[in-house]
């Protein structure tokens, strides 16, 4: 086979790779069809790596065999024994492990000889790759509460976040400069991965979902500046839609919580100042025995999600329950937060584990001006997307953010283990309706006790 139409052959493979990273992509966009399209997108990936040695006419292979080998070993065990309520912290070491890939891909593509053109690439796959990675691993630490969930803010610190900037601009230009003095290279490196953690770390624990979805993206804008470096189309296309749909979806959820990029970036939400807010009210408890008589009465029901859920590893309980209101002749809804649970999408994939019917999962859009009409909202371990202080107190850090409005339902039955706030670390006066119900105990404990009544 002659060298032009093996060259044919490759950017045929890429281009096939790239049409399923599309279609994937469109796929991942509904539950049910969210697993085809991983499928058609790692099938992708894996015609575009070995598009991608045989274009380099790589002539030892045992190495690159093992790393996919040990990579795959480790990607099978995490998918299978990670837990549900871990899966928001390894999506976000999967986005910096991805940041540090193109990282090292920058790193290796630097030499002498290269031009400005493919420096300034080999700065931004280097840069935004550190950031991404180092600014994961903090963001794991919060979401995992390895390390404090709240921000950390102190004085001065706009100053040496722009001191950063204007060091890694420096040390840029005289890479440009000088492509053959590495030390311009380690020090932007070095400053880029401090940059990381000083970008993260005044991000508070309720924004995660946000610095999630905006971290994706980071790695993609990394992985599609390291194809620039390295010359590679379907890198520089992968990364592309990567990035592209980081923002997309950042972007949704600023909106889901009427806040702007800036302000979840720079405002420190969460910085654990506490709210000095008097809710009026008393607490109402409910025993399962009596919560189970108004539930069997009911011909309503919308259950609220949140990451108390996934903690108490209750979605299983909470379908089997679901299924045996709807043999009592009672129709069942799930209405979803686009912010609930504490990862884009975190309630959908709990939910879709436990196969309840996608038809069910209602966006907040949908949900809320049924809510008038629901005999029973059931809020399960979620706080402050259920919170009418977001549309009743101005003085609240979360006031204009949209929110469920379970409160308008004839009843409301919370679940939770104590009064503690949610992970905003605000009061919620939802506690202190008058239609209020507190069933206090582990969810999955409580559900499990209303479903032996219904049986």
């Amino acid at each position: 086979m002659n060298l032009s139409a093996n060259g044919l052959i490759i950017e045929l493979s890429y281009v096939v790779a790239a049409g399923l990273f599309i279609f994937g992509l469109k796929l991942l966009g509904s539950a049910a069809t969210a697993r085809k399209g991983n499928t058609l997108s790692s099938l992708g990936m894996l015609i575009a790596i070995v598009a991608a040695l045989i274009d380099q006419n790589i002539v030892e292979y045992q190495w690159i065999l093992v790393g996919m080998l040990v990579g795959g070993v480790i990607g099978a065990a995490a998918a299978r024994l990670v837990q549900m309520t871990s899966m928001p912290e390894m999506v976000a070491l999967f986005n910096g492990f991805g940041g540090l890939a193109s990282l090292l891909v920058g790193w290796s593509a630097l030499d002498a000889d290269a031009g400005v053109f493919t420096v300034v690439t080999i700065v931004l796959s280097v840069l935004i790759g550190g950031v991404t990675f180092t600014g994961s691993l903090i963001a794991y630490g919060k979401l995992s509460e390895t390390i404090g969930s709240g921000a950390v803010l102190f004085r001065g610190q706009q100053i040496v976040n722009s001191l950063l900037v204007a060091g890694i601009i420096g040390s840029a230009v005289m890479l440009s400069l000088e492509p053959s003095n590495l030390q311009w290279l380690y020090l932007v490196i070095g400053l880029s991965l401090l940059f990381g953690i000083m970008a993260v770390i005044p991000i508070g624990g309720a924004d995660m979902p946000v610095v999630i979805s905006l971290l994706n993206s980071y790695s993609g804008l990394a992985a599609c500046a390291a194809g620039f470096a390295i010359n590679n189309n379907i890198l520089i296309v992968a990364g592309s839609l990567v990035g592209a749909s980081g923002i997309i979806l950042t972007q949704i959820m600023c909106k889901s919580m009427n806040r702007s990029l800036g302000h979840v970036l720079f405002s420190g939400f969460g910085s654990g100042v506490v709210e000095t807010t008097v809710v009026e009210g008393e607490i109402k408890p409910i025993s399962v025995e009596d919560a189970y008589y108004i539930l069997e009465a009911a011909s309503s029901v919308a259950i609220i999600p949140g990451y108390g859920m996934a903690v108490a590893q209750a979605q299983h309980v909470v379908k089997e329950l679901c299924e045996l209101m709807e043999q009592n002749g009672t129709e069942v809804n799930f209405g979803i937060h686009p912010v609930a649970g504490r990862m884009p999408g975190h309630m959908n994939v709990l939910l879709a584990e436990a196969d309840v019917p996608y038809d069910q999962l209602l966006e907040m859009d949908e949900i809320n001006p049924r809510m008038d009409m629901v005999d029973v909202a059931i809020v399960i371990g979620a706080n402050d997307v259920v919170n009418p202080a977001a549309r009743e107190v101005e003085s609240s850090p979360i006031y204009g953010m949209p929110v469920i409005n379970v409160d308008n339902a004839k009843t409301v039955f919370v679940l939770k283990r104590s009064m503690a706030s949610g992970f905003a670390g605000i009061e919620n006066p939802l506690f202190y309706k008058e239609n209020t119900r507190m069933l206090f105990g582990d969810a999955k404990e409580s559900l499990g006790a209303l479903i032996r009544e219904f049986s």
